[in-house]
């Protein structure tokens, strides 16, 4: 069975892990759009609390039972095949659905969804794209994977005909969409585990693409151009550094030394000028995807470009979180070794006396693939300091540990708890510094522990 049909059919439906990231906004729009819904979790957070108030019932704690009466159930990637509530719905023949089936069926309920993807950027343009797109009148809704400083939430139920997704192309789940624009950052080795291989990933995208009526996608990043390559029956619009793409930026010049500013061309036209309220020169590229993709909706270039200029990042986007004895400190989510790059080249431009570069590696299989290209980007940061790499989803069948990254980084250290890094970091940074916490993991429970003293 189907995720439309069993969903035609559904009078109670329940998620398991309702207060995920990726969770929470679904539950929202199926709310919107009239469904009874249920949900479990097993912490309190945020979106918990935005899920009650919205008036769905929500258990603390998985137990069997929670799935009594569902019509079908919804859970999350990250859960184990023997979880409870999983187990009973399966047991009591309750059709089960991972939330890529759910998260494809609502792209369906859009006439233009909007279908953001890429190895890097695809929080921080989706939320740039959002707020234009929100500050503009456009009502869209949103799937975000980080929060919108400008609403405080990962999700947004509008009126409109208009959903702009987060894309991730981790296990293929992109290929479950169906967007209408599919707006393409770039592509880069990741996820080599389940790819394998670089020509694997780069069909993945392909694939995602054929899917859309409308492509945007980087002109000027050659495995994303390699991908599009005679492609054909759809509307093609790129955006990169020259002139050979459909938007282009003049020379980027720097706002107090980290925030690019620069001239935004249409074939061959100068359209007017941007600076960008979020550092690093990789944002340039995400600011042009961003209007390209506006502008394809409708907005004007003078709507996009008092908005970019509102924009401020989106949640563990080089977030800056608060002060420890004259010392910033802030929060990224780079876990791959071309997101640390460019988080670190912006960390440097931005005149801190020392940067110290706190990083959480990230599943086995990804330290041990890159572990060359992880060192030479941490090397960028003036001091560097570690923890235990996050296994996630993983066995370490790979033999690799953080001694051995840290074998590669000349004067860096690491510890086997976030107290013992907290602990090593409030003794040795000093005013003037810019402390940053890197990893897609829960490494920034290291910045809470310094700041407040708790995680």
């Amino acid at each position: 069975m189907t995720i439309d049909e069993a969903i035609k059919n559904a009078k109670r439906i329940h998620f398991i892990g309702i207060g995920g990231a990726g969770m929470c906004p679904l539950a929202e729009i199926l709310h919107d759009k009239g469904y009874y819904l249920t949900g479990s979790d097993n912490n309190e957070s945020d979106t918990l609390k935005r899920i009650r108030a919205l008036g769905i019932p929500v258990v603390l704690g998985q137990k069997a039972e929670n799935v009594d009466g569902a019509d079908m159930v919804v859970f999350t990637a990250a859960l184990l095949p023997d979880n409870p509530e999983l187990v009973a719905a399966r047991e009591k023949g309750i059709p089960t659905f991972e939330r890529s089936k759910l998260f494809g069926y609502v792209t369906r309920k859009y006439k233009n969804c909007i279908g953001v993807c890429g190895t890097h950027g695809k929080t921080t343009t989706t939320s740039m794209l959002t707020q234009v797109l929100l500050e503009n009148g456009f009502d869209p809704s949103a799937v975000i994977g980080g929060k919108l400083p400008l609403t405080g939430t990962n999700g947004i139920v509008g009126n409109s005909e208009t959903l702009v997704v987060e894309a991730c192309e981790y296990k293929d789940t992109f290929l479950d969409l169906s967007p209408n624009t599919a707006l393409i950052l770039n592509i880069d080795r990741d996820h080599m585990e389940y790819f394998h291989t670089l020509e694997n990933l780069k069909k993945s995208f392909r694939d995602f693409a054929d899917m859309s009526s409308c492509v945007i996608y980087n002109g000027s990043d050659p495995n994303t151009v390699d991908a599009m390559k005679d492609l054909e029956g759809k509307e093609i619009i790129t955006f990169g550094d020259d002139d050979s793409c459909d938007y282009y930026h003049g020379e980027v010049s720097w706002e107090n030394g980290a925030f690019p500013a620069f001239d935004v061309f249409y074939k061959g036209q100068c359209l007017g000028h941007i600076e960008l309220g979020v550092p690093g020169e990789h944002n340039v590229l995400n600011a042009l995807a961003v209007i390209a993709a506006a502008c394809h909706s409708g907005a004007t270039f003078a709507q996009v470009r008092d908005s970019i200029g509102h924009f401020r990042g989106a949640g563990r986007r080089f977030e800056f979180l608060g002060e420890y004895n004259g010392a910033v400190i802030a929060d990224d989510y780079a876990h791959h070794p071309k997101e640390l790059e460019v988080t670190l080249n912006a960390a440097n431009r931005m005149g801190y006396e020392r940067v110290w570069a706190v990083f959480q590696p990230f599943t086995f299989s990804r330290t041990k693939m890159l572990l060359h290209e992880f060192a030479t980007a941490l090397s960028l940061a003036d001091k560097v300091v570690m923890t235990d790499i996050m296994g996630s989803r993983e066995i370490n069948t790979y033999h690799v540990s953080t001694q051995d990254l840290a074998d590669e980084i000349p004067g860096s250290v690491w510890f086997d708890t976030f107290q013992k890094v907290a602990d090593y970091l409030k003794q040795n940074i000093q005013k003037g510094d810019l402390v940053i916490t890197l990893g897609c993991g829960d490494v920034y429970k290291i910045a809470h522990l310094i700041l407040r003293g708790e995680e």
